[in-house]
C-alpha cells in the first residue's frame, strides 16, 4: 500500500465518521464537530490527489485548493457555532428535536 493510497483511504474513513455524526447525532456542536471532520477527510483525499510519483513535483492545484478548503472551515464553523449558540439562546437546549419528541 503506497502513502497517497493510506492518504485516500484515510479520508475516507474520516469522511464517513463525520458523514455518520453529521446525521445520527442531535447535539449541535457534534453536528460541527463532524461536519469539521468531514473537510478534514475531503482534504486528505485531495492531498493524495496531489501526489505523483517518487520523482515527481507534487500537483501544486490540490495543495492551492486545500488552503483555500481550509479557510473555508474555518468560516463556516464559526457561522455554525454562532448559529448553534442563538438556538441555544432561543430554544434553551443545544440539541435538535426528533420528530417524536416534545418540545418542553
Amino acid at each position: 500500500m503506497t502513502i497517497p493510497l493510506l492518504y485516500a483511504a484515510g479520508g475516507l474513513l474520516l469522511f464517513f465518521l463525520g458523514a455518520h455524526g453529521l446525521f445520527v447525532r442531535p447535539h449541535l456542536l457534534r453536528k460541527v464537530l463532524a461536519a469539521n471532520l468531514m473537510g478534514s477527510g475531503v482534504f486528505m483525499v485531495f492531498i493524495a490527489l496531489a501526489a505523483r510519483g517518487p520523482e515527481g513535483v507534487p500537483d501544486p492545484v490540490p495543495q492551492a485548493m486545500v488552503l483555500t478548503g481550509i479557510v473555508v472551515a474555518v468560516s463556516f464553523t464559526a457561522l455554525a457555532l454562532a448559529l448553534a449558540v442563538r438556538i441555544a439562546e432561543a430554544s434553551g437546549r443545544a440539541r435538535l428535536t426528533e420528530p417524536g419528541e416534545e418540545d418542553v
